[in-house]
């Protein structure tokens, strides 16, 4: 009888770890499938470009405006479509003939982020934006003198790649992680005469190259990558690792508009400082000596920085 009751109180025993063994299979199957079922609906990585900007004018603190300090301009426009940010560096040249360079590139990028945001189609190449947007101004009953580099870059947000025209001495570059997976040439006709679109009434001596004379890139993109464009005031100052440099701090995979503001403030801070210093032996002053010039120090000039992070769409959205 003892051993009766001792064999049941075993077999209840057996039947109670079943049981609960059971429930805990039931109840990680029920987590698991629904672990699934929400990775399964999550949406597919879509990018879009997080932006800040920066600048410091050559010679007026006051020659700053939403979309410009002193003779560069810039335009960001974000769509469901893509992504598209573009920077014009005005020839001050203009002024020994009393024209203001700054209309040129105002108007200009006007005219490209107007387009940009018209466009409905799939494709928008960066080269046909510039060409558009230079042919409207052209146009014009009294068109606007004057001459700029430009950079445009287009990013495709269903094939997650970016497509690029960069005109002249302002340019861009990809940093991923603390690697530059890609960086602009700057092309020049000859030592600080760079490419450039100019409207000029048949005056003599002007410099007028074409949008298709571009250079053109497509490029692949990830998230967390940072895309750094400027006008020649930060690339003539500070060299490629110093620029990587001062990205360090921002989270590539959690990045704040805050977070980029910052960096792009100092990257503009600083290349200003060092076109300051006479005795900085900078990146324009070593391609001066290049060319046989005795040059040392930075180059004092217009600065802008547009600094953008390719993040997930579906992250939620902060201010640009």
């Amino acid at each position: 009888q003892h051993y009766y009751i001792t064999n049941n109180l075993s077999k209840t025993c057996r039947c109670s770890r079943l049981k609960c063994r059971g429930r805990a299979t039931l109840m990680q199957s029920i987590f698991y499938f629904g672990r699934s079922l929400l990775l399964g609906l999550r949406q597919p990585f879509k990018p879009r470009l997080l932006c800040a900007c920066s600048g410091v004018p050559r010679t007026h603190p006051c020659n700053v405006g939403p979309a410009h300090f002193g003779d560069d301009a810039f335009f960001i426009v974000e769509n469901d479509k893509r992504s598209v940010i573009g920077i014009a560096d005005g020839v001050g040249g203009w002024r020994r003939y009393d024209v203001d360079p700054s209309k040129f590139t105002r108007s200009l990028m006007n005219n490209c982020e107007r387009i940009a945001r018209s466009t409905t189609t799939d494709i928008l190449n960066p080269v046909g934006l510039l060409q558009r947007a230079y042919e409207q101004m052209m146009h014009l009953k009294s068109p606007l003198l004057g001459s700029c580099t430009a950079c445009i870059v287009v990013m495709d947000k269903e094939k997650k790649e970016v497509s690029a025209a960069n005109l002249g001495d302002s340019g861009f570059m990809v940093v991923r992680g603390d690697v530059v997976v890609y960086q602009s040439q700057e092309q020049q006709h000859y030592f600080n005469t760079p490419y450039q679109l100019s409207i000029s009434n048949d005056r003599l001596g002007v410099i007028q190259d074409r949008p298709s004379d571009a250079d053109t890139t497509t490029i692949s993109i990830q998230k967390g990558d940072l895309i750094v464009m400027a006008t020649d005031g930060l690339f003539d100052n500070m060299f490629q690792q110093q620029i990587v440099e001062r990205l360090q701090r921002i989270d590539r995979y959690a990045p704040s508009y805050d977070s980029l503001k910052q960096a792009a403030d100092k990257l503009a801070a600083d290349a200003r400082n060092l076109a300051m210093d006479e005795d900085y032996m900078s990146p324009f002053a070593m391609k001066a000596q290049h060319y046989g010039l005795n040059f040392r120090g930075g180059k004092l000039d217009d600065i802008t920085v547009l600094l953008a992070s390719v993040v997930d769409c579906w992250d939620g959205k902060d201010d640009t």
